[in-house]
């Protein structure tokens, strides 16, 4: 008879293992799909930035330090696509940073304002960086959740079993970022 009730511990320690194990396994891939949804919105951004740097060229002509700061920002940006969460917001911030001072330095320059190729791609750029953002927040939410889990009693001793690590958040580094927007209506 007892051998009955250590066999039906047994069996629920392995369907609670089981069941936890799942669970870490989800929380890992939601992680891992919320990361490819901001790396589809950073290759958008990456796509967008040569033409607008080409559209503005042509009307800004001694701000040549500004595009090539956003140019390599991009280039490193790219180049870095495959490094941690981490190290990954840090150059994104420095890209962001770059595009701020370029579209800064459109400002001053009335007759690219009013280009229909600069205004569309500028639209783009503001459209594809809400995406970024909204995808950071959702990246950064499905790692709390995952974080949580490997942390949380009992999943995190199933989490230290199996060898689950936690995540990194995509956090930002850029001053420029952390700067609340201003407004002007003149």
């Amino acid at each position: 008879m007892w051998i009955y009730i250590v066999l039906g511990i047994v069996v629920v320690l392995v369907v609670a293992i089981i069941g936890i194990y799942n669970g870490l396994v989800r929380g890992r891939n939601q992680v891992k799909n919320a990361w490819a949804q901001i790396d589809v919105q950073l290759k958008r951004r990456y796509d967008l930035i040569p033409n607008l740097i080409e559209t503005v060229k042509g009307y800004v002509k001694h701000e040549r330090e500004t595009l090539e700061a956003v140019t390599t920002a991009r280039n490193l940006a790219q180049k870095l696509a495959s490094a941690g969460a981490g190290e990954r917001a840090r150059v994104e911030g420095d890209l962001t940073s770059a595009l701020g001072r370029l579209l800064a330095v459109a400002e001053s320059y009335p007759d690219l304002k009013a280009n229909q190729n600069f205004l569309a791609l500028q639209e783009e750029l503001t459209s594809t960086e809400n995406k970024i953002g909204f995808s950071r927040q959702f990246y950064n939410d499905a790692v709390l959740q995952y974080n949580n889990k490997t942390q949380e009693f009992p999943s995190t001793v199933v989490a230290g079993m199996f060898n689950f690590k936690q995540a990194e958040f995509f956090e930002t580094k850029a001053e420029i970022e952390r700067e609340a927007p201003k407004v002007s209506f003149s």
